[in-house]
């Protein structure tokens, strides 16, 4: 802020007439005269909370921008002189202006950044003086200027000030009104009010007159000098790659031009323009993927009624390379959420419930766009998922929109039906039951291909009573999926990992609810195996290994789950669980697990199994037993804790999935 003119504010109704005029001369020898108590003013008034360092320079700064520009109208006839001063500052009408004036900018300097209003010069940080490599402080006083200095702090700005002007101008609490009125203050009451909770004036005269509040007798203290060091490496550094820029930009022939060699690789590619045009979109005709020898999104045709709606194209487009911070972007683990590399394919475009939906798909990612039907790009959504690679049953279907605890997709145009089935009605219902007695309901779509909606287990919370999934029927066969929270659904597969098939209902009831650890992980399959069978050591049933495996679309961060399945029960139990683990897998199909199991007469077994190609199993630990294959039962204790250990036919070791 600029120093500010001397034109009078409008005072208090009980001021005194105007006083002399001040010009520059008398309030430059009243500056210089009493700067150090000028400074110590500032330093009171100013808020603790900057620091004593940027402190005690704010209050030098402001003191030295104290002097008028030119000659200065009487705003010291609102400032009551002092009574008892013995120095000639009562009858001073050049250091009531300055006095004034430093207190009028320590004020602003302790307001608030607000976004309503641009800032004062005050309450920026000071221009000048600056000391680099140095902290500079007032000496430590005692406990007393300590304790002051921590009840200042608690009070406003006003509050300090009218405490300091009692005690450290002697100046009666009129006189305090008028000068805080002059000052800009808003309620000088109120403030004279406030600085009589901290104590009386006369009793902190000598405090407020100590080495602690001095900013004109310093300490001097380096800046932290590591940190120094490497602002100075990095500085030399940008200073560096500046120039070599530079030199680049203005070489003849080589530089910043139409055929440079060093032109900007974004702002002037044409890939990269072309991506937000939406007249550059790859629309795909209808009947593409019929005559295609692919099944994958490259062949889906761009549906829904506002494929030809630019402005919204554009809109998305816009958004894709530059989402605003109004615009809520999510992406599934692994997947890029930077602007596209060329035109993308549009997919769809249309009003989804209450939003305008775009789906767009660059080779890579699937970007879908959502804005509000009425209210335009606020509370934009964009959502990225990864889908390299995706192919059939991967494509089948993507997700439109969420609401309400439900789903609606966007389902492939080779999909010829589509049904929700709920596993866990399914799990319970009998042999050779039809329709919804067995958890099926026919899933009526547009003609666009856009499903009606339908609960998501993805938004349940709560206890697991229900689990839908899609079922897709083409010429192919059927295929089950399930949302687990992104673009794509989960595919649902069951078999030996490796050689899975598509998976039946029968497959995944007894492990549907064991789904949800897999939510929000960016997981493309998941597959059951049955990979052993136990006879139960008390001879009432054979029990049922089953380990699923969540795979992702980027590879790593697979979750695989053991589950024991024991005669009776209707679900799997856990039996141990591992992220980031071969176990299960096409790579290693291998996989070791164990549960501590009660028998209907009350004893307690550890039992563990391998997959066949485990040769023998050993436990350690609060457990001990081995046995020569793939299936160890051993007594144990309630609660006992061990160690599995298994050897593969091959002789490789193996350890027990945890």
């Amino acid at each position: 802020m600029q120093s500010q003119d001397v034109a009078p504010r409008p005072r208090p109704a009980s001021a005194a007439a105007p006083g002399p005029v001040v010009d520059i001369e008398q309030a430059e020898a009243a500056l210089v005269e009493h700067y150090p108590r000028l400074v110590r003013l500032a330093y009171l008034v100013l808020p603790p909370s900057l620091g004593r360092n940027r402190r005690v320079l704010t209050a030098h700064a402001l003191t030295q921008r104290t002097l008028p520009r030119g000659r200065a109208s009487g705003d010291s006839a609102v400032l009551p002189a002092q009574k008892t001063a013995a120095d000639g500052r009562a009858e001073d009408p050049g250091y009531a202006y300055v006095r004034l004036r430093v207190l009028r900018t320590a004020l602003e300097a302790g307001r608030p950044l607000t976004f309503r209003a641009w800032p004062t010069r005050a309450q920026l940080p000071p221009l000048l003086p600056q000391v680099w490599g140095l902290r500079l402080f007032p000496r430590s006083g005692g406990a007393d200027e300590l304790a002051l200095d921590q009840r200042l702090s608690a009070l406003s700005a006003p509050a300090r000030a009218a405490f300091v002007l009692r005690g450290l101008e002697r100046m009666a609490d009129a006189d305090v009104r008028g000068v805080l009125a002059a000052a800009g203050a808003q309620d000088p009451a109120a403030a004279l009010a406030e600085a009589d909770a901290v104590g009386t004036a006369e009793g902190a005269d000598a405090l407020l007159t100590s080495p602690e509040f001095d900013p004109c007798s310093l300490q001097a203290r380096p800046t932290d000098l590591m940190r120094r060091r490497q602002h100075f490496k990095a500085a030399v550094a940008a200073a560096a790659a500046v120039a070599v820029c530079g030199a680049l930009l203005g070489m003849p022939g080589d530089g910043w031009g139409p055929d440079g060699a060093a032109a900007p690789p974004y702002a002037r590619n044409p890939a990269a323009q072309a991506a937000l045009d939406p007249g550059k979109l790859t629309l795909v005709p209808a009947a593409a993927w019929e005559s295609s020898a692919r099944t994958d999104f490259s062949v889906w045709p761009a549906r829904g009624a506002l494929t030809g709606d630019k402005a919204l194209l554009r809109r998305a487009l816009a958004v894709w390379a530059r989402p605003g911070g109004s615009v809520q972007v999510s992406a599934t683990p692994g997947t890029p959420s930077g602007a596209p590399p060329g035109p993308p394919q549009l997919l769809y475009a249309g009003v989804v419930d209450q939003s305008r939906v775009v789906l767009l798909y660059d080779g890579l990612r699937i970007a879908r766009y959502a804005e509000a039907k009425d209210g335009g790009t606020r509370g934009a959504a964009l959502d990225f998922a990864r889908v390299d690679g995706a192919s059939g049953a991967d494509a089948d279907a993507l997700v439109l929109g969420r609401t309400d605890g439900n789903v609606r997709y966007l389902t492939a145009p080779w999909v010829r039906t589509a049904v929700v089935r709920d596993l866990l009605k399914s799990a319970a219902a009998t042999p050779g039951a039809t329709g919804t007695s067995s958890g099926t309901t026919p899933l009526a779509r547009s003609a666009d291909g856009v499903t009606e909606p339908f609960a998501s287990p993805a938004l349940q919370s709560g206890a697991c009573r229900s689990w839908n999934v899609l079922e897709l029927t083409d010429k192919a066969g059927t295929r089950l999926s399930t949302d687990l929270g992104e673009l794509t659904p989960a595919r649902l597969t069951s078999g030996r990992p490796g050689r899975p098939g598509d998976a039946s209902a029968a497959d995944w009831a007894p492990l549907a609810c064991s789904l949800a650890d897999a939510r929000g992980q960016g997981v493309r399959s998941v597959n059951s195996w049955s990979y052993a069978r136990q006879a139960l050591p008390d001879g009432s049933g054979t029990a049922e290994w089953l380990c699923t495996r969540a795979d992702t679309w980027r590879g790593g961060g697979p979750r695989v789950l053991a589950q024991f399945h024991a005669p009776g029960q209707r679900f799997g139990a856990v039996a141990a669980k591992a992220e980031n683990a071969s176990a299960c897998g096409a790579k290693d199909p291998h996989v070791l697990a164990g549960v501590l199991w009660k028998s209907v007469k009350g004893d307690w077994y550890l039992l563990a199994a391998g997959g066949k190609g485990t040769a023998s199993i050993r436990a350690t630990g609060g457990v001990s037993g081995a046995a020569r294959s793939n299936l160890l039962a051993v007594r144990a204790e309630q609660g006992a804790k061990a160690e599995l250990e298994g050897t593969l036919s091959s002789g490789r070791e193996i350890g027990g999935l945890r």
